[in-house]
């Protein structure tokens, strides 16, 4: 059997109340106003416009304060609805300004000047009433007489009779005058259902409403209704929103009795049920029995996340409204929990904090999509001042260090290498706008360079062959190991994939550490074209290695759409991925002259001639496959090792390796060759 809760079936307040209500008798809505007063209700609804506030000029009547009453509107002794009666009390707000003449000499200049301070003050007042799922806006003229015209006194109140709201709804209520002068009051009243009512016998929709119970049994929720089996009825759960439609939950026509469970998990303060009888225009009656629920509130913080959409925005999804104050922080590695920016930066903008009610209620790493796992990195914040006065600083658990500093912590001893990372375009850019910005700088080379420096002073002070000795073996090892070489390509087909293969096959046979999309396509599919392609070339670059640009007709198109439109097109989603993504990092290299040195490029020699290759590329060596080999390789090698004599016989063993593949290719039996005549610049196949 399920224990009562502490939520009662549809009641007003925390228990039911019984009301004795005044009844209205007629369909007609009504006006009426305090003694002294002349109101008048204008006969149709209008739209609820607010507007913009304006100066007032001179005297103007305000809603000072709204008061609402329940009613009973009346056919019949028996053929009630349920009424919101509402008074707008009023009183005069401003003051008539002095004339220009009066100022000047002391007195009246005019006695017509007079009249408009002895008149009587005119407003329109609007009601506007918003209650699931009906809203409208009611227009009340009202006329004060000259003599009760005394400035921030209350003239009266004008009555409106009145709203008709579902029983058991929420019932929002604003309040301003046209045109708006100051700023709109508002009001919500929350209505009692059938069980609060001594009259429910005059509603007729009382009689067939389904009777509701919310209890609770262990982790799970019960909503009873205790109906016979002939009533038929319909039941919604929806989050109710507090700006924008309701948002459907669920929904069922069913008979009763019924026992519907809910989950503890699917609470959250703004679930409200909502329950009618299945009968032409029946009264459909609204609850939001989890408000004050500690699970739902702890579900509706699981259930929130924060999402980064661009650099300066940023978005909280969450079921309901939460009132919540965010601020941005940053976290070292295996440190205490987030630590404020100092200076702060615009909250606004972008967080990874979210407080409510003086606790920490969710923190996460907007950028860590972007950034991968959690590293040593250094964060630079950049604050901009007047003038373009701009100052950077490094933050540190012991607060923020300006850069260049001789001070003595670890950001201080990097400060020189940060800086010239930053200029470079090393440092990835987290945040920015107006007032700074905020940078992620790796240091990991900058730790291994500086031990292995105090490691070799070390072996000076031991002895000079030993340091000597130490290099040699280094050199050997470094040789040994070979350079890294990371290989793109544009997939134009299936075919031109297995040469590409074949490539870096034979490239793996000489002392080089090659790394194609084509062996990494789980990682690829892991981490995201974008992010696997920034993390491999960082990784080569920062080992001194080499990125080989392999050009097919297919990247000459893709390089030259990027270059004519500066995004990628619509079909970013195809074959080409991986190269598609690599040009938003590549193309910033070329276009700030640090390409030469750490790119080069290629293009098989039957299918792309050198010269369809954009001209931004062929600022770094672009060579043809098989006919330029040895170049090619030379190209590869690093850039101070000797020039090796066995480099003619290693590009005969490349070109062995890669002729089956170049035969396959361009003469497939039984089938014209593959890439002759397609994009640009391609060859003619002789």
């Amino acid at each position: 059997m399920p224990v009562p809760w502490f939520l009662l079936s549809l009641a007003l307040g925390r228990s039911p109340v019984v009301l004795s209500l005044e009844r209205l008798v007629g369909p007609q809505d009504a006006t009426h106003c305090s003694p002294g007063l002349s109101c008048h209700l204008w006969d149709s609804d209008i739209l609820c416009l607010p507007g913009d506030i304006v100066p007032a000029p001179g005297p103007v009547l305000a809603p000072t304060h709204l008061q609402t009453e329940l009613v009973l509107r009346c056919q019949k002794e028996t053929d009630c609805d349920l009424c919101l009666r509402v008074a707008v009390h009023l009183a005069v707000h401003g003051h008539w300004e002095e004339p220009e003449d009066e100022e000047k000499f002391g007195g009246a200049a005019d006695s017509g000047v007079e009249e408009p301070r002895n008149a009587s003050l005119q407003a329109q007042v609007v009601l506007s009433f918003q209650a699931y799922p009906t809203a409208r806006c009611v227009l009340l003229e009202v006329q004060v007489p000259a003599a009760l015209v005394q400035f921030g006194q209350s003239v009266g109140s004008v009555v409106y009779d009145c709203f008709e709201a579902a029983l058991g709804s929420e019932v929002r209520i604003w309040s301003y005058t046209q045109p708006r002068y100051e700023k709109e009051l508002n009001h919500t009243q929350q209505l009692p259902d059938c069980r609060g009512l001594e009259v429910r016998n005059s509603i007729p929709s009382c009689w067939a409403l389904p009777w509701l119970n919310v209890s609770a049994d262990g982790d799970n929720v019960h909503l009873v209704l205790n109906v016979s089996e002939e009533q038929h009825f319909g039941l919604s759960l929806y989050w109710n929103q507090v700006q924008g439609p309701p948002k459907p939950r669920w929904h069922k026509n069913l008979t009763g009795p019924q026992i519907i469970t809910l989950n503890h998990t699917d609470l959250v303060p703004c679930l409200c049920i909502q329950v009618w009888p299945l009968e032409p225009d029946s009264v459909r009656t609204n609850i939001c029995p989890f408000r004050e629920d500690p699970r739902a509130h702890r579900n509706l913080w699981q259930a929130a996340r924060l999402r980064l959409l661009t650099l300066q925005s940023w978005l909280l999804d969450a079921p309901c409204w939460l009132p919540a104050e965010a601020a941005l922080c940053w976290r070292a590695p295996g440190g205490d929990p987030c630590q404020p920016l100092v200076p702060p930066l615009s909250w606004e903008n972008v967080t990874v904090d979210v407080n409510s009610s003086e606790k920490l209620q969710l923190q996460e790493c907007l950028w860590a999509d972007s950034l991968g796992p959690l590293k040593d990195d250094v964060l630079l914040l950049e604050t901009r001042g007047p003038q373009d006065n701009r100052s950077l600083c490094a933050l540190e658990p012991s607060g923020c260090t300006s850069l260049p500093s001789k001070a003595s912590t670890r950001a201080a001893r990097l400060g020189e290498y940060l800086l010239q990372d930053l200029q470079s375009g090393q440092c990835l850019q987290l945040w920015d706008d107006d007032l700074g910005a905020l940078w992620a700088c790796p240091t990991d080379k900058y730790i291994h360079k500086r031990w292995a420096l105090v490691w070799l002073a070390c072996l000076l002070f031991a002895a000079a062959l030993s340091l000597i000795l130490l290099l040699k073996k280094d050199h050997a090892k470094a040789a040994a190991r070979g350079r890294a070489a990371l290989l793109l390509y544009s997939a134009d087909d299936s075919g031109f994939e297995r040469l590409v293969g074949a490539l870096a096959s034979a490239l793996c046979q000489l002392p080089l550490r090659v790394a194609v999309d084509l062996w990494s396509r789980r990682e690829l599919s892991a981490q995201g074209p974008v992010a696997w392609f920034h993390a491999q070339r960082r990784q080569t670059l920062q080992e001194g290695g080499v990125v080989v640009l392999l050009f097919s007709p297919g990247a000459v198109a893709l390089c030259s759409e990027w270059l004519q439109d500066g995004v990628s097109g619509p079909g970013a989603h195809g074959p080409h991925d991986a190269f598609r993504a690599s040009l938003s990092c590549v193309l910033p290299d070329f276009l700030q002259g640090r390409a030469p040195g750490s790119y080069v490029g290629a293009c098989f020699d039957r299918l792309l001639h050198p010269d369809a290759v954009p001209a931004l590329f062929r600022t770094v060596p672009v060579f043809t496959l098989p006919s330029q080999l040895p170049d090619f390789l030379g190209a590869l090698q690093q850039p101070r090792a000797p020039r090796s004599g066995r480099l003619q016989e290693r590009a005969e063993q490349v070109s062995r390796a890669l002729q089956p593949a170049l035969d396959s290719y361009f003469h497939p039996p039984g089938t014209p060759a593959p890439g002759r005549g397609v994009g640009p610049g391609a060859g003619d196949g002789t």
